[in-house]
């Protein structure tokens, strides 16, 4: 029939963009092979894995030649996958399809987009070194004890990261803020959200006894307040009431040594004036700020190491131990001399202070 000549033509054309990609491919696969004759002349031979690893890397390389430098960018599957991960995140938003716990904890804002946000700071500008983790359960409730300095608590919030992008079980640390935080507007609700809640002892306690991974910096602002010139010296760590919250729970302790966050914000003087007047608990006077004005406010990018020391039992004590001052006294200050050692260890190692 007339007709069909013209329809096998149409056809053709049709087929013709869908099998370019693969007639590229065959032809670089034979080129490939070419250039292996032990591949060709014998096709009933089994090839040694050698040989096939060399065509696969020829194949790999002149596809890479062709495509030219930065074609794995966004290719058009990676963006569509991109697009469709937003449209999925807003769905959810939209739609209430997402959980949120008692303490305000929202575990898909934080995924999507808390933690993107501070993995810049961790890979690229901290460029974080965790050494440790495996020191942390893959279940259940621990309390993670930490040295706190650097005027803002960004030593916190990489150690949230180094948990869950380093931990085999990719778990949720949740960290006690001090009051200040959730008084701030804004601030408040974003670190409810990323899971923090208050620094007391009750809260600690409820946490623990759900199971959950918990931080505390016993310094606070005495740590994060300190003078550069103090650097690295342990504060005094309270009244021990975290160690008692282990204690009840029976959570074991594990001490954690973070060494970098003292370098981000060198703190010369403290004026303590203008602090009163803020309702602040120090106003720091750093080498940028605030002569700098706000790019006083970017950290200084310190190279960052952070140690997570063996845990400290708790399940042999009593239900006594908890209300004995000796022996939260005991445990206070076995925990902040691991700390305090393992600090000196760690600098006594660093290279350099922005290079590693």
């Amino acid at each position: 029939m007339a007709g069909e000549p013209r329809a096998k033509v149409i056809q053709l054309h049709a087929n013709s963009g869908r099998g370019a990609s693969q007639r590229r491919a065959a032809s670089q696969r034979a080129d490939a092979a070419s250039r292996h004759p032990s591949l060709l002349t014998d096709p009933g031979s089994h090839a040694s894995a050698e040989q096939i690893a060399a065509v696969v890397r020829e194949i790999d390389q002149r596809r890479g030649a062709v495509a030219g430098p930065g074609a794995d960018d966004a290719t058009p599957n990676e963006l569509a996958q991109r697009i469709a991960a937003v449209a999925e995140f807003v769905r959810k938003r939209m739609t209430g399809d997402y959980s949120v716990d008692e303490f305000g904890f929202d575990p898909h804002l934080n995924d999507a987009i808390f933690l993107p946000l501070l993995r810049v700071l961790f890979n690229s500008w901290f460029r974080v070194e965790v050494s440790g983790i495996e020191n942390l359960p893959e279940s259940g409730a621990a309390l993670v004890v930490a040295n706190h300095a650097g005027v803002l608590p960004f030593d916190g919030l990489m150690t949230q990261v180094a948990v869950r992008d380093k931990h085999p079980a990719h778990r949720d640390l949740r960290l006690l803020a001090a009051d200040l935080v959730f008084d701030m507007p804004g601030v408040g609700q974003a670190a409810r959200k990323a899971g923090h809640t208050m620094a007391c002892t009750d809260d600690a306690h409820r946490l623990l006894a759900a199971g959950e991974l918990t931080a505390v910096f016993p310094e606070g602002y005495k740590g994060l307040g300190k003078h550069f010139a103090d650097r690295y010296k342990l504060q005094r760590f309270g009244r021990g009431g975290f160690v008692s919250a282990a204690l009840r729970t029976k959570a074991p302790i594990v001490p954690c040594s973070i060494v970098g966050s003292e370098e981000i914000f060198p703190m010369i003087a403290d004026v303590k004036l203008l602090a009163r007047l803020l309702g602040l608990p120090y106003f720091p006077v750093t080498p940028l700020f605030p002569l700098a004005g706000p790019l006083g406010l970017v950290p200084l990018p310190s190279k960052w190491y952070i140690q997570f020391g063996e845990p400290i039992d708790t399940a042999d004590y009593d239900e006594s131990a908890a209300d004995d001052p000796m022996v939260t006294f005991d445990l206070t200050d076995q925990v902040r001399e691991t700390i305090q050692q393992t600090l000196y260890q760690l600098l006594a190692n660093r290279r350099n202070t922005f290079f590693g």
